[in-house]
């Protein structure tokens, strides 16, 4: 059995000699990262531009070091790179900025949820969200979370290929339909579940879609909208009808004396805003509730967001593991020590062994590094700031991505490397806290952070206690950067049983 004791991390966790600051250029009373000399559609025929994937971009701004600056048009963007800088937009001076356009235009897909609300509107939602993500009401669905991960392990045959980023997607869709709806996967989820691809894969075009919310408020017959439009429209019949169900299933529940359940939807429908002092507050009992609307909303954000990047994040671990023996060996070395009954025979895990999982834990860290299923953000200043040496006028769009800040050599040394090691308490500590942010931080910080966390490491401890995955020969592996970071062409596997 390998070896589980901790492996020395000093050559992973001290930073490299950090770059030289760059120059700064002076424009009247602003100060300005270098960058691109001229505005970005000029470099339409270069090789970093691709609009279909803007991390071409970025890694080509990194070069510039701890910022960089572009112009679209008549914008200010800047390249964030730097973790104190970057700490200082979500942290510091978070009161400064606003979602940015790109994210905001995910407002005509989600609405105001969580996601896409700013100020006052995006505090009330996330006081009435809080309660359902509280951690002992998360700690509840471990067992539905094995339960659906071990009937999906069941139904895999040795040798026979499967593409494991479609049953990632498919598990983490079950299990987001029972602990958001307490359903199973019904035509009604599988139909949130299309119209929602439906609308993802077309988000490019409307992110670079000039005017995109006039056009559609408009009613212009632009092809890309008319898709749009149909999708979108069954898209809020089929959960406002849910939500309709399970407003009246809870109000028979009160009537009856009965408890209401325990799923993610019940509690934001029986959840309330304790903050009197909220100018969205009143006395009036209603004003304190989420509206139908804003229930929507929030349905389409947990529910994308509840499931698109678990089953992300687990995809491109599947992968690491598969290209890597020495960590897969390890992995499985933890589950079959920890994974045991009294009588020393294999068990499903449950909550109590997350403790006793840290390997499991530093893998799917380490594969959120390489690959982070949210791989950009951005935010959009509200009056002139100051970020580090730099000065912004108002306006101004400022990015960070995971994508290229987990990979800064300066903290992650050899960092196209799969090294689980990276994440030990120590190497953890050692680092500054934005050099890795696979959540986003501040006050904006995922609301569904620990459940994303329990649901990953209980399912990747059922499936691979029971399999190991070997990638199948000569297929392409392919970036598809979207509102999450996806594989493009799915991941080949041959499933090989190991009890």
């Amino acid at each position: 059995m390998a070896s589980l004791a901790p492996q020395p991390v000093q050559d992973l966790a001290t930073p490299q000699a950090v770059t030289p600051p760059a120059p700064i250029l002076h424009r009247g009373k602003f100060r300005f990262p270098p960058g691109l000399k001229l505005n970005l559609p000029f470099y339409s025929f270069s090789k970093f531009f691709d609009p279909r994937n803007p991390i071409l971009l970025f890694e080509y701004l990194a070069k510039f070091g701890r910022a960089a600056h572009y112009r679209l048009l008549w914008h200010h963007i800047v390249l964030l790179t730097d973790p104190a800088d970057i700490r200082e937009v979500l942290v510091d001076k978070a009161h400064l900025f606003i979602k940015e356009r790109t994210q905001k235009r995910m407002r005509i897909l989600l609405g105001e949820g969580l996601i896409t609300a700013d100020g006052e509107t995006h505090k009330r939602h996330r006081r009435i969200a809080a309660p359902a993500f509280h951690r002992q009401r998360i700690q509840a669905y471990a067992s539905t979370i094995v339960e659906y991960a071990a009937a999906q392990r069941d139904q895999w045959q040795p040798g026979r290929q499967i593409d494991v980023a479609a049953e990632m997607m498919r598990l983490a869709l079950q299990i987001t339909a029972r602990t958001l709806f307490d359903t199973a996967v019904t035509p009604e989820i599988h139909a949130i579940n299309d119209e929602s691809n439906a609308v993802m894969d077309m988000y490019n075009s409307l992110v670079s879609l000039p005017r995109a919310e006039d056009l559609l408020r408009w009613h212009i017959p632009v092809p890309v909208l008319i898709r749009f439009r149909r999708s979108k429209k069954h898209l809020d019949q089929v959960v406002d009808q849910m939500i309709a169900a399970k407003q009246a299933e809870i109000a028979q529940a009160l009537r009856e004396g009965r408890p209401i359940g325990g799923d993610l939807l019940s509690m934001l429908i029986a959840a309330r805003d304790e903050n009197r002092d909220s100018p969205s507050s009143s006395k009036d009992s209603a004003a304190v509730r989420l509206s139908s609307k804003e229930l929507r909303d929030e349905v389409l954000t947990i529910f994308l967001a509840g499931y698109e990047t678990v089953a992300n994040a687990l995809s491109w671990t599947w992968l690491l593991l598969g290209q890597n023996p020495h960590a897969e060996a390890r992995l499985h070395a933890e589950l079959d020590s920890v994974l045991l009954d009294q009588s020393g025979n294999p068990r499903l895990p449950t909550l109590e062994d997350l403790p006793q999982l840290p390997y499991t834990e530093m893998v799917i860290a380490e594969a959120m590094r390489l690959y982070p299923p949210a791989w950009a953000m951005g935010r959009q200043a509200t009056e002139d700031v100051e970020i580090g040496p730099y000065r912004l006028p108002k306006n101004s769009f400022v990015f960070f991505s995971q994508y290229i800040v987990h990979r800064d050599p300066r903290f992650f040394p050899d960092p196209e490397a799969f090294r689980p090691e990276r994440f030990t308490p120590e190497a953890k500590a050692s680092r500054p806290k934005f050099a890795y942010f696979p959540f986003g931080g501040g006050g904006r910080q995922c609301i569904g952070e620990s459940f994303a966390w329990m649901e990953a490491i209980l399912t990747l401890a059922t499936l691979a206690q029971r399999w190991r995955l070997t990638l199948v020969e000569n297929q392409t592996i392919a970036l598809q950067p979207k509102i999450t970071l996806r594989p493009k062409f799915g991941i080949q596997v041959t499933p090989e049983p190991r009890l």
